[in-house]
């Protein structure tokens, strides 16, 4: 299998099974993909594009370590470094009280899955409306489903192992 960024994280651990302690080396906020909730939803649409934002680290990165730990030429892939932390100004719109707050860490603990509890809670909104997502990590694959989805999403981190992801009802 050639480990691109757009692989996904679950084709990547089926074919290679060995990939979740590197992965887990790599970054020890993989460990999440020890949770069978994570791994049969999350690790599934994730691409490790996705997993770097996740991570707090550049895909490149990524790529190279896990070709490196998978014995493969780590190549010079080169698709940016960007890890998802905003550079840009708060929008207004977070400046109110968000209707829903919800905590991923607490609810992938408990076996739920956060893109099923926020599109629930989003479709009760009304246009315009926002909720927001804590957790110790980038949200990634929820936040490509929900701007695929029409709504603005604006994310920042707010401590050494704390996101915010706020969801706006397009």
């Amino acid at each position: 299998m050639n480990i691109t960024p757009e692989t996904k994280v679950g084709d990547l651990l089926d074919a290679n099974p060995e990939a979740e302690e590197a992965l887990i080396a790599i970054a020890p906020k993989f460990k999440a993909l020890k949770n069978p909730v994570l791994r049969r939803t999350v690790a599934k649409v994730a691409t490790l594009e996705q997993a770097a934002r996740v991570a707090d680290m550049s895909v490149n990165e990524l790529v190279r370590s896990l070709r490196r730990a998978l014995g493969q030429d780590a190549g010079e892939t080169e698709i940016g470094s960007e890890t998802g932390a905003s550079d840009v100004d708060a929008p207004t719109w977070i400046a109110g009280r968000a209707v829903y707050e919800f905590d991923a860490d607490s609810m992938l603990a408990r076996g739920e899955t956060p893109v099923g509890k926020v599109s629930e809670a989003l479709a009760g909104l009304a246009a315009g409306e926002s909720l927001l997502v804590r957790s110790t990590f980038q949200v990634a694959p929820l936040i490509d489903a929900l701007r695929g989805k029409g709504h603005e999403v604006f994310t920042r981190k707010v401590g050494e192992d704390a996101w915010e992801a706020w969801v706006r009802k397009a």
